[in-house]
């Protein structure tokens, strides 16, 4: 369906209910969110809900923009499934923006008999049936922050996602403002851990980055990730202790809410990450990061801007999308040691440089 058809029916409706359905990952949750002033701004009289993941929900819940946060069990029973397909039946939606495109969701488009329900390009499991149209340059080659932003420019939006905004109250800054000033100002970010092992790029190379980093730039190091990778996350500021004793280092893995981690993330001077949805918080916050990006793409699954600085595994399986590593023998994990400390430093001393973060003291 082209452009000026999606236009067309977009023109044809003035919906009082909008719901997007974008269940999850983080990343691209972060993702979408530029799209919720927009719809505000074209549709100032609707209401507009989302139906996102249990673990995710609590970094939308409160947004300006958002009248109702409904609940996805991703580990859910059928009797959890039927309820929130009763819940979206009985809103009578008049737009519906399945941004995720599988069976389940699909389910969810079809329950909400809109007027108008509109997908991607990367609609599969038969989503897309239950949509009237597939917004065009959405498929899976197209970046996925330009396959979201995409409903922003037929809705007449021009120029890049703005930074984005969360729903933030006073606890959750004064939490953050505790958790910080036990570490002297400016900090650096990393964040070591990603859902796929193909992600996650050794946590000895993450410690090496931190401590150079600590030690030329003068910056404290914060680490984060989930309750999981708390022993990971310590490991890089035990090193780091060793090798820069006057250096301040704070272990905040499984500390924080989402919201939290967000405030933590903006805080910084820049993240150091895996391709993961830390990264896209963080970029969607405004900080610049560096990428490591092993088993997935840079150029589609990326951040933009050019303030950041994204690294791409340069081996045959490179951006192959393997939660478990197709390679035999020598080569298996080969996109790990693919990746060189020497990169990561030389990218690491470009993005702050460029960006004039931190305080050069040898």
């Amino acid at each position: 369906m082209s452009d000026s058809r999606i236009v067309k029916l977009f023109n044809e409706i003035d919906p009082k209910r909008i719901v997007i359905i974008k269940p999850s990952a983080l990343g691209d949750v972060v993702q979408t969110l530029p799209l919720l002033p927009v719809l505000k701004k074209r549709f100032p009289n609707a209401t507009i809900d989302w139906v996102i993941r249990s673990e995710l929900a609590g970094l939308i819940e409160g947004h300006p923009d958002l009248n109702q946060v409904m609940i996805y069990h991703r580990k859910g029973t059928l009797k959890d499934s039927f309820q929130l397909l009763k819940q979206i039946w009985k809103q009578h939606y008049d737009l519906t923006l399945d941004l995720q495109g599988l069976f389940r969701t699909g389910l969810m488009t079809a329950a909400s008999r809109s007027r108008l329900r509109i997908g991607l390009e990367t609609a599969r499991e038969y989503s897309q049936l239950a949509c009237h149209g597939l917004l065009p340059e959405t498929d899976k080659q197209v970046p996925a922050h330009a396959r979201y932003w995409k409903v922003a420019e037929v809705l007449g939006e021009t120029g890049p996602p703005p930074a984005i905004t969360l729903g933030i109250d006073p606890a959750d800054r004064q939490t953050v403002d505790d958790l910080i000033s036990e570490i002297p100002q400016p900090f650096f970010v990393i964040h070591p851990g990603a859902m796929w092992v193909t992600k996650r790029w050794p946590i000895a190379s993450f410690a090496e980055i931190a401590a150079r980093t600590c030690k030329e730039y003068g910056m404290s190091l914060v680490v984060v990730g989930t309750a999981g990778e708390q022993q990971d996350a310590e490991s890089i500021c035990q090193f780091v202790r060793q090798k820069c004793p006057h250096q301040q280092v704070l272990n905040l893995a499984g500390k924080t809410s989402l919201k939290q981690l967000a405030l933590v993330l903006h805080a910084a001077e820049i993240v150091l990450t895996n391709d993961s949805g830390p990264m896209h918080l963080a970029a969607g916050m405004g900080t610049p990061v560096v990428g490591i990006f092993t088993c997935t793409s840079k150029e589609r699954s990326g951040p933009p801007g050019d303030h950041h600085q994204l690294i791409q595994a340069q081996v045959p399986c490179a951006a192959s999308y393997r939660k478990e590593c197709p390679m035999k023998g020598s080569a298996n994990m080969q996109c790990m040691s693919a990746v060189s400390i020497f990169q990561v430093w030389s990218s690491m001393q470009k993005a702050i440089q460029k960006n004039h973060l931190g305080n050069r003291v040898a």
